[in-house]
């Protein structure tokens, strides 16, 4: 039963780590990449799309995110959405592709994005702390059903606690590969 509770709660806090990469994906950082555009909806027949299901996207060089809709029709929606983004980018439209120059960050701007990046791994800290409250419940309702002993209880939730400290430990190495990620100029 107590290796139930912990194959749940770390599949839960791998879930938060991985949502945080995803997040973090999210970030411009100066650097041109894919997954910022990639998820952006674009209403196409009524249905907001992702860019991605609508074009390749493809990064020609460190500055640039080329989008290719395969559909001739979708060019002025994926543009419009992207200029709707809240990314602050002009897309140009060459009628083949468009292209997306990404500007180099200011320092205000990358000391900007370093707080959200923060916010980010607080956020999954927090998630992961929320498992490891829900584990240690889970350990005492067993105990206090007698399903297990106090001695094996208290063993699993310094276990617990260990798993937290080493997911923590993952949230801010993330963070701060991140950060110096945001902040290389």
């Amino acid at each position: 039963m107590i290796n139930e509770v912990f194959a749940d709660g770390k599949k839960r806090m791998e879930g938060a780590l991985t949502s945080l990469e995803g997040d973090f994906g999210k970030l411009r950082t100066g650097r041109a990449a894919t997954s910022l555009v990639d998820k952006i909806p674009v209403d196409y027949y009524g249905t907001p799309t992702p860019i991605n299901q609508l074009a390749s996207v493809s990064v020609p060089d460190s500055r640039t995110v080329a989008i290719q809709p395969w559909d001739r029709g979708a060019f002025s929606l994926i543009e419009k959405a992207l200029q709707q983004s809240d990314l602050g980018l002009n897309p140009v439209n060459d009628g083949k592709v468009l292209r997306i120059i990404i500007p180099p960050l200011t320092e205000e701007r990358r000391k900007e994005l370093v707080k959200i990046a923060k916010k980010y791994t607080e956020e999954s800290k927090i998630a992961i702390r929320n498992v490891r409250r829900d584990m240690n419940d889970t350990l005492k309702k067993l105990e206090k059903d007698k399903d297990i002993s106090e001695d094996e209880q208290r063993k699993a939730q310094d276990d617990v606690q260990k798993l937290t400290d080493d997911y923590v430990k993952k949230c801010d190495a993330a963070c701060a590969e991140k950060e110096k990620e945001i902040m290389e100029i």
